[in-house]
């Protein structure tokens, strides 16, 4: 759940919201970690076409650069589906920072609970990536 109560709007591609919300409906996913926080994030997301997206929001399977913001430690991962969550680099949308990244734009920041409930922050850098921008609405 997140840390911050200053949440920062949301973006998301009702491609991404069709996807997401099948895979809550499958069990396997309800005793993971993030799906609660994920659940919420979606229920107060402003949901558009994909090719409504502006390019610096986060969007399944987007690259993106943030930083934690006291350590100022940064992070390059992509962000993606749980099937595809084993590889390196990649978090799962259902992990607590997956679900906190998604929909954020370049600048945003927010709390989310890190590593044994510690409160963490983190800033959405960069996208280096994302599909919406590329013309990719397969991935």
């Amino acid at each position: 759940m997140s840390t911050d109560k200053r949440l920062p709007p949301l973006t998301l591609s009702s491609l991404d919201v069709d996807r997401i919300e099948r895979l809550l409906e499958k069990d396997e996913y309800h005793a993971m970690p993030g799906v609660e926080q994920l659940m919420q994030e979606l229920d107060r997301a402003n949901v558009v076409d994909p090719e409504e997206i502006p390019p610096n929001v986060v969007t399944m399977n987007s690259i993106v650069r943030f930083r934690e913001v006291d350590s100022g430690k940064a992070h390059e991962m992509t962000l993606v589906y749980p099937r595809d969550a084993g590889r390196p680099g990649c978090v799962s949308v259902f992990a607590p920072v997956g679900s906190a990244l998604l929909g954020l734009a370049v600048g945003d920041r927010i709390g989310w609970a890190g590593p044994q409930n510690r409160p963490l922050e983190l800033e959405i850098e960069q996208v280096l990536y994302q599909p919406e921008s590329s013309g990719e609405w397969h991935r």
